[in-house]
């Protein structure tokens, strides 16, 4: 593919960055470039904020009947669908994931909109019992304002579409700033959304880094929500800074995500998805099941089947057929996988595979990691405690319920966890004992649109997807009216 030149998309044009900064997009698989891009800054920022205020503030989009905003995140939604196959093109270039696990993607992303789109003219206030005689009390939803939506570079598209989905079908308008190192579909979805005719300044997208696009979206007074899927560092930051007009924030900051596994399961299915909780997207996951926690008398068992399955795992092209993992997204984070592994090994856990780079030459040009086990882990460990974002399990051994739980619970994190049992008894208990946002029993990593997504701890703040994931982008309004007013007669009389 040859490579293509974007701009960024302000106010209902396609713009360059004032400085004139451009930034190249390569794909991870090989190095090669695959786009040029505006690198944008703070007044470009400044500029799409603006677009937003204006457009949030004139009631165009605001003040549109909620059924017609649906009816626009429907077309939107078909838009997607029919451009899938590109989409997932794009998606694979710029992540280097496999383009089937883009496909998956993208069916997810036209469902979010179409989701949205239905709930967009749902909620017509609740009418609550006044104590006041002859008047009537209405509470309503109304739309929060310009929001910031600052998405990852892991799933592009899927993140961004569960951020502008529900803030458009709210009547917000959007100002979107993709990872400086994925932007292509965020770019394309912005041209469908021109397509479906969104009216001018409702979408903007601005490209450049977080340090200073990010910074001025978290600043602006003229921002009146921010929301942020990414490190928790960066998370803390956008707090900090959003505290200048007390503005809103959501927050969605990864996870060290316990995968437990009791001796009754079944294992087979258990080491099933164990990797698939994992390997996905060579384990560039919030959600990823990368901290395996098994039962005593099962765990050479279970580590020799776990481990015969990840020695088969084929890295490659994700376009070639075939191909179960790709590259990792950049040398900088396969890095900082490596890093880890590092002091994993120094720390005393043993690793019983991978832990280095292929050797096969056509994987020399990618940012390619191998699939990578420990065993003898223990909870002190960093490689235990901390989100390594790579295609790396560890393995501890528990021997009790209350054991594991406690040790699972033993994290800054609370986004997701899972366990396998048959025990009907124990699910009930694990499932009240675990503290994490979303818990599953006897599977993992499933997520659909209906459900709430978000985290407990320094996982983040607020939730995503669902009836509640609309919720984060209203304001409640109480509003009374007095229908036979009389004086009072207290002062002065």
């Amino acid at each position: 593919m040859s490579a293509i030149t974007q701009r960024m998309y302000i106010g209902g044009r396609w713009v360059a960055a004032i400085s004139g900064g451009t930034r190249q997009i390569i794909n991870p698989f090989n190095q090669q470039v695959i786009a040029e891009v505006a690198e944008g800054g703070r007044e470009d920022a400044k500029a799409a904020i603006a677009a937003a205020r204006q457009a949030f503030d004139s009631g165009v989009w605001s003040g549109r009947p909620a059924a017609a905003r649906g009816a626009l995140l429907y077309r939107l939604a078909e838009l997607i669908e029919r451009d899938r196959e590109t989409l997932a093109e794009l998606e694979s270039l710029d992540t280097g994931k496999t383009v089937e696990e883009s496909r998956w993607d993208m069916d997810d992303i036209a469902g979010i909109f179409r989701y949205y789109a239905g709930l967009a003219d749902k909620d017509g206030g609740d009418v609550i019992e006044s104590p006041v005689p002859d008047s009537s009390s209405l509470v309503v939803r109304e739309p929060v304002g310009v929001c910031g939506q600052i998405s990852p570079w892991n799933y592009p598209l899927l993140q961004a579409a569960w951020k502008m989905a529900p803030a458009l079908a709210a009547g917000c308008t959007v100002v979107m700033k993709p990872s400086e190192i994925t932007p292509l579909t965020t770019i394309k979805v912005t041209e469908l959304a021109i397509e479906a005719g969104f009216p001018d300044g409702v979408v903007n997208t601005v490209l450049g880094p977080g340090k200073s696009v990010g910074a001025e979206m978290a600043e602006s007074p003229d921002v009146d929500l921010i929301s942020f899927t990414g490190s928790m560092q960066t998370g803390k930051t956008i707090m900090r800074a959003a505290s200048g007009n007390v503005k809103k924030i959501a927050l969605e900051l990864g996870g060290k995500n316990p995968n437990i596994i009791f001796a009754d399961a079944d294992l087979d299915t258990a080491v099933d998805y164990a990797l698939n909780g994992v390997f996905f997207h060579a384990g560039q996951i919030c959600s990823a099941g990368c901290r395996l926690m098994v039962e005593a008398s099962i765990h050479d068992s279970f580590v020799a089947r776990l481990k015969a399955r990840m020695e088969k795992i084929r890295l490659g092209d994700g376009f070639a057929e075939g191909t179960q993992m790709g590259p990792l997204v950049s040398a900088e984070h396969r890095a900082k996988v490596e890093e880890y592994v590092r002091i994993a090994r120094e720390e005393g856990a043993r690793l019983e595979l991978g832990g280095k780079r292929p050797e096969a030459p056509e994987l020399k040009d990618g940012f390619f990691y191998l699939p990578t086990l420990f065993t003898e882990c223990t909870n002190d460990m960093r490689i235990v405690q901390e989100e390594v974002f790579g295609p790396v399990i560890t393995v501890e051994i528990f021997s009790s319920e209350e054991e594991v739980v406690r040790r699972a619970n033993s994290t800054i994190y609370g986004l997701a966890a899972g366990f396998w049992t048959r025990d009907p008894d124990r699910i009930h208990r694990m499932s009240k004992g675990l503290r994490f946002g979303t818990v599953w029993a006897n599977d993992f990593n499933v997520y659909f649109t209906q459900a709430p997504w978000g985290g407990y701890k320094q996982s983040g703040l607020g939730r995503e997807l669902g009836r509640i994931g609309l919720d984060e982008y209203t304001e409640v309004k109480h509003i009374f009216q007095n229908h036979n007013p009389k004086p009072v007669n207290w002062f002065g009389v």
